[in-house]
């Protein structure tokens, strides 16, 4: 029988490159086990090196495929990519409901590509905490760059810019309309914009309406200006393939403008400031149900709320005073 590694033994084969340790230590954050803080302070010093590119878009836009022929590109620079695919949370154990194996098959049998899904346990914006400890494993594992594809749940789904240094926003023709609600969403979002699906009816029509919403906005001077792509990630002949360079270009243009510029720096800022905010929010829910546990007092609270006796804002308040007060 196999002696069960320690997160300390763990964590060294993770610095090695081990991609078993990794797995391990992925699903050791996600289950939240009592190990997981320990074993973050280890690893965080060995984490900030990589480059982190956010690829978010509604569902059915194309993004794995996308995301398929960007490792690709980055794989013939030589470098090692890290992939984590958040995908919807399975309503009955949490974890992740498609298989990013299946999207992105091709990277299976490459070392230098390490592919792994990540459940969005019903977080706005699609983005767990679970997902910050992931990334940063995924960095100390050596990956140099690390794509966060989210599960596309449309306008909501922002999160990701305060996780990524590049943002990549995929779109597909037909969204007319739709693309002048989006101005501020669009403007928030991305950093380039790719839009797929390019050798579609309405495609020149859609990509008017980019330049458009983008020519009338306000960029102070300096400032990246996002841009419009057009793709065809999916075709019969590789060489009916469209803007797969630009693209690469553009998100490698991207990060010099922000080695450039200094961007990175207020990037970097917000991520951890996110983080922060994410792993407050879920050490003070643990703290509070903690303190409630056999007092009887959740179950109180609920069935009073049902009668229309109190509400949740008065319920919180009451239980944050009570406990924040406590731990003083």
């Amino acid at each position: 029988m196999k002696k069960k590694l320690s997160p300390d033994e763990m964590v060294k084969k993770l610095l090695a490159g081990d991609r078993r340790a990794a797995a391990r230590l992925i699903t050791l954050v996600e289950d939240e086990m009592d190990e997981q803080h320990e074993v973050m302070r280890q690893i965080y010093p060995h984490t900030g090196k990589a480059m982190i590119l956010g690829i978010t878009g509604a569902g059915g836009a194309g993004k794995s495929t996308l995301t398929d022929h960007i490792i690709h590109k980055f794989r013939e620079q030589g470098k090692k990519v890290g992939v984590v695919v958040v995908d919807p949370s399975s309503p009955f154990s949490g974890g992740a409901f498609l298989g990013d194996r299946i999207r992105l098959q091709s990277h299976s049998q490459d070392d230098g590509v390490y592919i792994r899904s990540l459940a969005s346990r019903g977080y706005l914006g699609g983005l767990s905490r679970a997902t910050h400890d992931v990334i940063r494993i995924i960095e100390a594992m050596g990956m140099q760059i690390v794509i966060v594809e989210t599960l596309g749940a449309g306008q909501d789904e922002i999160d990701i810019i305060h996780i990524a240094h590049t943002c990549l926003l995929v779109l597909t023709p037909g969204m007319g309309d739709d693309i002048q609600a989006m101005k501020a969403g669009i403007m928030e979002i991305a950093d380039i914009i790719a839009l797929n699906k390019a050798d579609l009816d309405g495609a020149n029509s859609c990509i008017r309406h980019l330049q458009g919403v983008l020519s009338v906005a306000s960029f102070m001077e300096g400032e990246w200006i996002p841009k419009v792509i057009p793709t065809v990630s999916v075709a019969g002949k590789p060489e009916d393939l469209r803007g797969i360079d630009e693209l690469a270009d553009a998100i490698t243009e991207h990060q010099a403008f922000l080695r450039k510029s200094r961007a990175i720096d207020k990037v970097k800022y917000d991520r951890v400031e996110l983080e922060l905010g994410l792993i407050f929010k879920d050490e003070l829910e643990k703290l509070i149900f903690k303190g409630l546990k056999g007092t009887g007092k959740k179950k109180e609270y609920i069935e009073s709320i049902i009668n229309r006796k109190n509400d949740p804002y008065s319920v919180v308040e009451e239980v944050l005073n009570t406990y924040l007060v406590q731990g003083e």
